[in-house]
C-alpha cells in the first residue's frame, strides 16, 4: 500500500492519474476525477507536484473525455433520433431540448461540467442532437478550463493552509 501512495503523491504519474481520470469520467462518473484534482493540487502546494501541469493535466482530460462522449452522442445519433421520434411527446422533447441546446448551449455545457452525471448526459446529449463540433469544443475548452482552474485552485490553497501535511490539506 505505502508503494501505491508513494506512486501517486508527487511523482510524475500522479498527472497521468489526474489526467486518466479526468478523461474516464465522463463515461463512469462514479471516478474521483475531482477528488484527485484537489489532492494532486495540494501536494503541488508542498513543492512535489507543479501545479501548473495539474491545472493542464486535469483541463486536458476533461476536454478529452468530453469530445469522447460527444462523438458516442454523433454515434447513437441514427438509432436513438428514431426512437425519440417515435412518439409525438417524445419528438417535442426532442425539439424542445435541440432548441435550448441551440440556445443556452455554452451556459449548458459549463454548467454541466460540475453535476455529476450532468456532464455525462450533456456531452453526449450535444452529439445526438448534432450540436456543431466547432461550437461544442469552444465551449467545451472553457468549461475544462474552468473545472480544472477551479478544483486545482481549492487543492492548492487547501494545500497551502496545511504546508506541513500535504496529505492532510
Amino acid at each position: 500500500f505505502e508503494s501505491l501512495v508513494d506512486l501517486a503523491s508527487g511523482s510524475a504519474w500522479t498527472y497521468v492519474l489526474v489526467f486518466g481520470l479526468a478523461t474516464l469520467d465522463v463515461l463512469a462518473p462514479i471516478l474521483p476525477s475531482e477528488s484527485v484534482v484537489v489532492a494532486a493540487a495540494a501536494l503541488a502546494a508542498s513543492g512535489r507536484l507543479n501545479v501548473v501541469v495539474v491545472a493542464m493535466a486535469a483541463a486536458a482530460g476533461a476536454l478529452l473525455g468530453d469530445n469522447i462522449a460527444f462523438v458516442c452522442g454523433r454515434l447513437l445519433d441514427t438509432r436513438m433520433r428514431r426512437w425519440l421520434e417515435a412518439t409525438p411527446r417524445r419528438r417535442e422533447r426532442l425539439e424542445w431540448a435541440e432548441h435550448q441546446l441551440d440556445r443556452r448551449g455554452g451556459t449548458i455545457i459549463i454548467g454541466s461540467r460540475f453535476i455529476p452525471g450532468g456532464r455525462t448526459a450533456t456531452m453526449v446529449g450535444a452529439g445526438l442532437l448534432e450540436m456543431p463540433w466547432r461550437r461544442f469544443v469552444v465551449f467545451d475548452v472553457a468549461a475544462a478550463v474552468i473545472w480544472a482552474l477551479y478544483g486545482t485552485a481549492i487543492g492548492y490553497f487547501g494545500g497551502t493552509a496545511f504546508e506541513d501535511e500535504p496529505i492532510v490539506g
